[in-house]
């Protein structure tokens, strides 16, 4: 199914979720524009949370880039995938989304994927790029998309 497709295919009334790891989706490597995520992740419904998380380090640039292309933006001292895991984890135990979609290219959202779909919860990959895809996290999603 090509990315215009999947746009369409989104159902109008589901509450999106979109969680995007930072660190391991803006790399220079990959060219991703959050504009691109975001509009692939409002493919599958209604956005209800946009979030962007980066580490201490981010340039306040990157910060208000995210924020003009409608991301709130999540900064931690700590372990950016715990951070993001957590708030999915909770978003979809907390009933505020109908699809969890996670834009990654590393495993450890496997769990969050797996938990997220055993409680009746669309799940969503999305892939910065083919060497960027996580095989593990894509077979774990309901639906998956790798960027260009």
């Amino acid at each position: 199914m090509g990315l215009l497709d999947r746009l369409s295919a989104g159902r109008d009334g589901s509450r999106v979720g979109l969680f995007v790891d930072g660190p391991n989706v803006l790399r220079s490597e990959f060219d991703v524009d959050l504009a691109d995520v975001r509009e692939v992740a409002a493919g599958k419904g209604r956005l209800a949370v946009v979030r962007l998380y980066l580490d201490e380090n981010a340039t306040p640039g990157l910060i208000q880039a995210a924020e003009a292309n409608g991301f709130e933006v999540v900064t931690t001292s700590g372990d950016v995938d715990v951070k993001l895991a957590v708030d999915a984890t909770a978003a979809a135990a907390e009933d505020e989304i109908d699809v969890l979609a996670i834009a990654s290219r590393d495993t450890d959202f496997k769990p969050v994927v797996e938990a997220a779909a055993r409680r009746g919860i669309e799940t969503f990959a999305i892939a910065p790029g083919e060497h960027g895809r996580s095989d593990a996290l894509r077979t774990a999603a309901h639906d998956a998309v790798t960027l260009d």
